[in-house]
């Protein structure tokens, strides 16, 4: 898909970053700790506590990005962080956190925050930026190479994305 393609199925959408819209820091860490924090076992303040270093805005990550729909509801996300909890602690930044609503997917949407949150890493000069997951084809489709596999802090093998 094409990056006006990409933007074009997510025009219904807004894509926050967290440093500019304070007033949606609470309401952004309930929604990662639903979709992650639950089943990883990160507690809700983790989040909260990470956003707020966001959006402090005194280095370049921690950043926290939300996509809000025409309704107001946060229908994604995904943040920016030193390291997703992997053993490759020289590889950073990290994209953590990345979700769509099951009925928003399909539309571009997680692809419009991909390019979105690489486009300020780069005005940052972060000229790379990693991710771990255990989808395989997905991030291809967005410029992303597959490096390798890494194992876990908890011991399991994901795989490793670099974007350049």
């Amino acid at each position: 898909m094409k990056k006006n393609e990409v933007r074009e199925a997510a025009s219904g959408c807004d894509i926050k970053d967290l440093r500019g819209t304070p007033q949606l820091r609470e309401a952004a860490a309930r929604w990662f700790y639903e979709k992650w924090g639950v089943a990883e076992g990160v507690p809700e303040q983790e989040y909260l506590d990470s956003i707020d270093s966001s959006i402090k805005g005194d280095e370049p990550f921690p950043r926290w990005y939300v996509v809000v729909s025409r309704d107001g509801d946060i229908i994604a996300g995904a943040g920016v962080i030193d390291n997703d909890f992997h053993e490759r602690k020289d590889l950073a930044p990290n994209i953590c956190a990345l979700y769509v609503e099951p009925e928003f997917r399909c539309h571009g949407i997680a692809g419009c925050l991909l390019e979105k949150i690489c486009g300020d890493m780069k005005q940052e000069s972060i000229e790379a930026m990693y991710l771990v997951t255990d989808h395989t084809g997905f991030y291809e489709r967005y410029g992303w190479e597959f490096m390798g596999m890494v194992k876990s802090e908890d011991g399991g093998d994901l795989r490793m994305y670099v974007r350049k």
